[in-house]
């Protein structure tokens, strides 16, 4: 089994990179499993405590059973993957059951600040954007996708997205194998972590 972790700021692109990278591989021999499943569950705050959590800390993320998880993949069990609203701030009551994979890929914007997570992945990969089209992004997400407003969403980027970015996200940075940068001009470097996966597989 291939474990690639892709990191990168709040709307740098991951998933585009995951989709270019997923695309040339058969479907059932890739499977993708998401930072933002592991949330820790909330069920002991009221939604207006949840409102104010710091989705961008790593405090926030539930690393043990992300971890765990994919330890069990490696060793060829199955996981109920949580599954993380949005919009209650919550874990739903569902699951969602993964097989192991030849591929598995793990994406999300904090997940090489565990040093316990960074040590199974075999590829890291960081996404790189410049500041403005991540935030032009996170804007277009938050207001279509989770009913967010564009006053509600700048005010959270101005008092966490950005300075949690520049003190957790930006410097795992240097655990990368591989840095993209996320413009027309990335498809070498898909290539290669392509031409990687391939050579492993």
């Amino acid at each position: 089994m291939l474990i690639i972790g892709i990191a990168g700021g709040t709307g740098s692109g991951k998933t585009t990179v995951v989709n270019q990278i997923i695309k040339e591989l058969p479907t059932d021999e890739v499977c993708v499993i998401s930072q933002d499943s592991y949330y820790n569950a909330t069920d002991n705050l009221s939604y207006q405590e949840r409102t104010k959590i710091n989705f961008d800390h790593p405090r926030a993320i539930d690393f043990e059973l992300l971890i765990k998880h994919l330890k069990a993949l490696k060793a060829g069990k199955n996981i109920n993957q949580p599954i993380y609203s949005f919009v209650t701030h919550n874990r739903t009551k569902d699951t969602i059951k993964t097989h192991p994979r030849k591929v598995v890929i793990v994406e999300g914007i904090l997940i090489f600040n565990s040093t316990e997570l960074r040590a199974l992945f075999d590829i890291k990969i960081f996404v790189h954007a410049e500041t403005d089209e991540r935030l032009i992004r996170r804007l277009k997400r938050d207001i279509s996708e989770r009913g967010r407003d564009i006053d509600e969403v700048l005010n959270r980027y101005q008092t966490t997205l950005k300075p949690m970015h520049n003190q957790f996200i930006e410097p795992t940075k240097n655990f990368a194998d591989i840095i993209i940068p996320n413009d027309r001009y990335n498809t070498v470097a898909i290539d290669i972590v392509r031409s990687v996966i391939n050579e492993r597989l």
